[in-house]
């Protein structure tokens, strides 16, 4: 398909044409119409196929996300006060009812914003953080950004004070998290954007992108299974049970793009990029189903058999993390084969995730692609992975087209 640079960059201008057409026309006005709260603020996100709300209980992570999603959209691809005044509702729904009196934030509140559920994570808080740092990029209003490098000050001490969080297993297993490591490395960095580099520096912001970067190279990748694994003991080793041997492929995609971003912050640094690349490689060749297309959801490192009763169903966030990773990977090296990836993840999630009849994309498909259930959000699915990767991927594109093919 890719004979030529005219055929790449007809191919890419058009993705890119259909991403803003699909962001705009569809998926943040679905939110702004189903979603926005405007009694209480902030958005509801457990909305059924059409977009009824099936439970007006708030995802905490939500207004968190949903307040960076359109701060982002508003900053890079349509300055829309729509666009604004949703981000800066989530952000105020947030400040004035999401913290716990411990600095801690909740999981769950009521539509009006009463407690409902904490959880051991700081994911709300790290979605705070990202919401207020593009904030403060799209409004102007820098208090946004000190706000988020405060946010993100008690997210370390939340993190590295023993007792604060309550851990995950009993002392008889100690274990260390991927998921808690790359978030930190998005949310470091994004904040960044929003408050300079001599800000981040003070802030310890690099160190944290740097320790992350280290955990994540020397620990949690393991060249003898060829898998960037979800837990390890402190030390950096393989638990040699179900749950230790579980590779998440989505979420080691994401981490590969999260690397390569952070590459090209820094000149295109070889060593990240390399090691971004040899995540994205491992978890393609994991993830990606042979048989029916897209990325499923676990497998298991030694090839066992999986516990988890979704390990071989399409979930749509694995899927966008795909379209957005291929595109990094041939912005980086040129190389058509990673082009060639990004048109079977991006066709195989344009033929199965978006529901022509009602707008957005359907979130739960079965291994061949059907759809296991038809509502269009939950508390953990709503307007991010979606907006993100279509923002992203034309932002991409623009640089692909000014840098590769120009």
């Amino acid at each position: 398909m890719f004979e030529s640079t005219d055929s790449i960059r007809k191919y890419l201008s058009e993705w890119a044409d259909r991403y803003r057409t699909d962001l705009t026309s569809d998926i943040l006005p679905f939110w702004l119409e189903h979603g926005a709260d405007p009694v209480n603020g902030g958005v509801y996100t457990c909305v059924d196929r059409e977009g009824r709300l099936m439970d007006s209980t708030k995802s905490v992570w939500f207004q968190g996300r949903c307040g960076f999603i359109y701060a982002y959209a508003y900053n890079n691809i349509n300055p829309s006060p729509e666009y604004l005044e949703m981000s800066r509702s989530c952000i105020d729904f947030i400040e004035a009812h999401c913290f716990d009196t411990d600095g801690r934030m909740y999981f769950e509140v009521t539509a009006e914003g009463r407690p409902l559920r904490k959880r051991r994570y700081v994911f709300s808080e790290c979605f705070a953080a990202i919401a207020m740092s593009e904030y403060s990029i799209a409004s102007g209003n820098k208090e946004y950004g000190i706000k988020a490098l405060r946010l993100f000050a008690d997210i370390v001490r939340f993190i590295d004070t023993p007792g604060i969080l309550e851990p995950k297993y009993l002392p008889e297993l100690q274990a260390i998290g991927h998921s808690i490591t790359m978030i930190l490395l998005n949310t470091a960095a994004s904040i960044r954007r929003a408050v300079g580099d001599e800000a981040a520096r003070e802030a310890g912001l690099m160190d944290r992108i740097d320790c992350s970067l280290d955990l994540i190279r020397t620990k949690f990748m393991h060249p003898e299974v060829k898998a960037l694994l979800e837990m390890v003991t402190p030390e950096g080793k393989l638990i040699d049970t179900i749950a230790g041997r579980t590779i998440n492929p989505g979420h080691c995609i994401e981490t590969a793009w999260f690397i390569l971003e952070e590459a090209r912050y820094r000149n295109c640094d070889k060593t990240l990029t390399d090691t971004a690349l040899t995540i994205l490689d491992w978890s393609w060749e994991l993830g990606w189903d042979k048989q029916y297309g897209g990325i499923i959801n676990f497998v298991d490192a030694k090839g066992f058999p999986q516990q988890d009763y979704s390990q071989d169903m399409k979930f749509w966030w694995p899927q966008t993390e795909a379209v957005i990773a291929t595109l990094y990977a041939y912005l980086a090296t040129g190389d058509t084969k990673y082009l060639e990836m990004h048109r079977l993840a991006n066709e195989w999630a344009y033929t199965h995730l978006p529901d022509p009849e009602y707008g957005e994309w359907y979130g739960y498909l079965h291994r061949d692609g059907t759809v296991a259930q038809p509502a269009k959000g939950n508390l953990f699915k709503g307007p991010f992975h979606i907006p993100r990767m279509m923002i992203k991927s034309s932002m991409l594109i623009t640089d692909i087209l000014a840098e590769r093919l120009s």
